[in-house]
């Protein structure tokens, strides 16, 4: 299946899901993450639900992330570039619903990809060599290319993997994928 077909199957499926079970498998997806070995970090940088596209809700991941004293740093998208800034989530970080309906930072503290060491990625597909389906604008691919190689990628996805994704000489394959009944680990660092 072709990345168009993809996403469209899995928009499906993901605005099918109730509000109750969204969050229930939000939940679990942030209890599986604590069983993977990448919680040594200091810097984490995380996506923030876009409203009304059922996306995993992250905020029981941050719950974690402040819990374990962890820095946590959120994306700001440039859709006029289709580059994301990377802001530093503090108590005081003011978020705002942008026009896309994306929960971002009104201003903050800005940081460099360079010192980011885990990245959960946000993805609407993906399969067992770690290919993923984003929303097809390459924001993700932009910014993963930019981390470190020691970097660790992290989907989150509330579906099992498909057998194959097609992949573009831009694509950046994932390490882990987290559902809410599994996790896949893609490629050992």
């Amino acid at each position: 299946m072709d990345k168009r077909a993809l996403r469209e199957k899995y928009k499906t499926l993901r605005a099918a899901l109730g509000e109750n079970e969204l969050e229930d498998l939000s939940l679990a997806i942030s209890n599986n993450a604590l069983q993977l070995p990448i919680w040594d970090a200091t810097n984490y940088h995380i996506f923030l639900p876009i409203a009304g596209k059922a996306e995993v809700n992250t905020e029981y991941l941050l719950h974690i992330l402040q819990g374990k004293d962890k820095t946590t740093i959120v994306p700001k998208a440039h859709f006029k570039t289709g580059e994301m800034t990377h802001i530093l989530l503090q108590e005081n970080t003011v978020l705002k619903l942008t026009g896309h309906g994306i929960p971002e930072p009104e201003n903050g503290i800005e940081v460099t990809p360079q010192i980011i060491e885990v990245v959960f990625v946000p993805l609407l597909a993906y399969d067992k060599k770690g290919n993923r389906v984003g929303y097809g604008k390459g924001f993700y691919d932009r910014f993963l290319s930019a981390c470190k190689p020691s970097c660790i990628f992290v989907g989150l996805s509330f579906f099992e993997p498909e057998n194959m994704i097609e992949k573009s000489k831009f694509d950046i394959p994932l390490h882990y994928v987290i559902t809410p009944s599994k996790n896949y680990t893609i490629s050992e660092l």
